[in-house]
């Protein structure tokens, strides 16, 4: 899948057309998922391109303010990586910022879907608004269709176990350390990925070296203490107890991701590794000591075995 992220001005990056469709796709759930082998599906019918349209940043974070946004499921790699696994031949994915935020939904289609992209077959979600002010709707989009070149194919959401799939309900569940639910909406463990950095070495010096991963998003959607599984070390998962968040007990400044893999002693500094979240083992807390937090690791590394030998 190529990534374009700054297309050549008034230029088109597919003069032949594509099959497209747009959206944040935060966490690729299964909602996505079915719109994304749409696109897939009708693309390779008609002997198209397959294309998924994104912004990054996303446009709820471009207008937080002095909010925070939404917690960022996937950072714009992982995005990607997923994204690619299903079959697409490209992301479109340029910059949200003041001139894209003031164009409004007939100028969104002729100078994006049209000019830029040349769509010819268009896939939205039951949700799907776009433009100024978010003023653009799938009737819109209808009545510019055969003018412009392209039709439009609306995909209804996705029910898991009664719930409506979408990045929100994933967001709720992984808040609420509903691990099992998360996987339900995301159909696969909820990851995230990172590069190996140094840290100051005090899981070590109790006992439990750490992986350090830099969270690479404004919010966690997690935080707390974890049971997972490690990808990017071995030729399978490797076990391991996570811990996400500021480490109160000795004053640590930015949220961080720290993972302790089991019976595993390597160097990997620099090495790139996707943590799989397999279920919520406690909160963080704040402990009087280091005695204390060290037993207390040593706890949750056995509550964390116990968990993924029948996981």
């Amino acid at each position: 899948m190529r990534l374009i992220r700054r297309p050549a001005e008034g230029a088109s990056i597919l003069p032949s057309g594509c099959v497209a469709t747009i959206g944040a796709f935060d966490g690729v759930h299964l909602g996505h998922q079915r719109i994304l082998a749409r696109v897939v599906e009708e693309a390779g019918q008609r002997g198209l391109a397959a294309l998924a349209f994104s912004f990054e940043p996303t446009p709820r974070e471009y207008f937080s303010g002095g909010e925070e946004p939404p917690a960022r499921l996937t950072r714009l790699r992982e995005k990607v990586v997923l994204l690619a696994a299903l079959g697409l031949d490209w992301l479109f994915c340029p910059p949200f910022d003041a001139r894209m935020a003031a164009l409004d939904p007939g100028e969104f289609i002729g100078q994006l879907l049209v000019r830029t992209l040349r769509v010819r077959h268009l896939v939205i979600g039951d949700d799907f608004r776009f433009g100024r002010q978010r003023a653009g709707t799938l009737a819109g989009l209808q009545a510019a269709g055969p003018r412009c070149g392209f039709s439009v194919e609306q995909v209804g959401s996705v029910v898991s176990n009664g719930v409506r799939v979408s990045s929100t309900a994933v967001r709720a569940a992984l808040a609420a350390g509903d691990m099992a639910g998360a996987r339900g909406l995301l159909g696969r463990c909820y990851a995230m990925t990172g590069r190996v950095v140094p840290g100051r070495r005090l899981g070590r010096e109790l006992g439990m070296p750490t992986a350090n991963i830099n969270l690479c998003r404004q919010q966690s959607p997690v935080a707390g203490i974890f049971a997972v599984r490690v990808a990017g070390l071995a030729d399978g998962l490797l076990p391991g107890v996570a811990s996400v968040g500021t480490r109160p007990t000795i004053n640590g400044s930015g949220p961080l991701l720290e993972v302790h893999v089991f019976d595993f002693d390597r160097d990997i500094y620099g090495h790139y590794i996707e943590v799989q979240f397999v279920a919520r083992l406690r909160d963080e807390l704040k402990f009087p000591d280091l005695p204390a937090l060290q037993r207390q690791m040593h706890q949750d590394a056995e509550a964390a075995r116990r968990v993924l030998a029948t996981a």
